[in-house]
């Protein structure tokens, strides 16, 4: 490999990082969803809430990494455009949001068995369901790793395979956040306390909620601008 095409390599592989990656950050929201995923496990120990924070993770960054790379294939064959995808995400990522937001704070706890003898299997099968799918990397993001799988503009301009890798390391890195936000979420808890945790875990539950009636409306706009009454001549 020359100097010129290490050069364009990095380039295309650098371009498509930031592409992905502050694409997907506001979705997945490591940080804001951490004091979710704190309030459901608010009776496990550390050491088991590090299991989970790791366990998490890797499978925050399997669906990512999927998502961009095999999404668009899965819609294919099952006949689904990404816009129902993006109307249907929304709507699932509305609905949790909403949910979260108007639930008491007692009660969020509930959602995940935090026995304090809780087993490495009991773990791993919670891990990916309530707490990778859908809380951490849900509906929304899928549809959002999907579309971003279909249209980056390096793909068919000789940069696959460094398009790949730009991919790739996107989302390794919000893995990585995933993991350390979650690993180190009781910590965060015990400086805002238990108001500032609640205020701004419902205010996280606002975000959730308005983004995905973003996704919706995006999704509904596509639809809408594929029937023939709202189409330019």
């Amino acid at each position: 490999m020359t100097a010129a095409s290490a050069v364009n390599a990095f380039a295309i592989s650098s371009s498509t990082f930031l592409f992905v990656f502050w694409a997907l950050f506001p979705v997945v929201n490591p940080p804001g969803s951490a004091l979710v995923f704190l309030t459901m496990t608010r009776r496990l120990n550390h050491r088991n809430r590090s299991d989970l924070a790791t366990r998490i993770g890797v499978f925050s960054f399997l669906i990512i990494i999927a998502s961009l790379l095999m999404g668009a294939y899965v819609l294919a064959f099952f006949g689904i455009s990404v816009a129902v995808l993006r109307v249907a995400g929304g709507m699932v990522v509305a609905a949790a949001g909403w949910k979260l937001m108007n639930a008491p704070a007692d009660s969020r706890s509930s959602d995940v068995d935090t026995d304090a003898d809780l087993n490495a299997k009991n773990i791993m099968r919670q891990a990916f369901y309530p707490l990778t799918m859908p809380l951490t990397t849900g509906p929304g993001t899928i549809a959002t790793a999907i579309a971003l799988g279909t249209t980056n503009p390096e793909v068919g301009h000789g940069g696959a395979i460094w398009n790949v890798l730009g991919g790739a390391a996107a989302a390794a890195s919000l893995a990585i956040l995933v993991f350390v936000c979650y690993r180190w979420s009781d910590r965060i808890a015990k400086l805002l306390g238990e108001g500032g945790t609640d205020a701004l875990v419902r205010l996280t539950a606002f975000i959730l909620l308005c983004i995905g009636m973003q996704i919706l409306w995006i999704g509904l706009s596509d639809l809408l601008s594929s029937l023939p009454q709202f189409q330019s001549d």
